[in-house]
């Protein structure tokens, strides 16, 4: 969320990200459409985050 408008003003013409995306759909309060964007975004980062846990929890004795 901190990088949204950087993304926003840096980003090519015609190319949507993800999260762009999610915000365009966000502000036309088409918040079904929105939601699914936003989900995917957070299972997306919370895999690795499972990984990188799982894997701690084996080392430590």
């Amino acid at each position: 969320m901190k990088e949204l408008p950087a993304t926003l003003v840096m980003r090519p013409f015609n190319f949507d990200t993800l999260a762009t995306q999610a915000y365009t759909l966000a502000s036309d309060e088409r918040l079904a459409e929105a939601s699914t964007a936003s989900i995917a975004i957070v299972v997306v980062g919370l895999l690795p985050m499972i990984v990188v846990c799982r894997q701690i929890a084996k080392e430590r004795p």
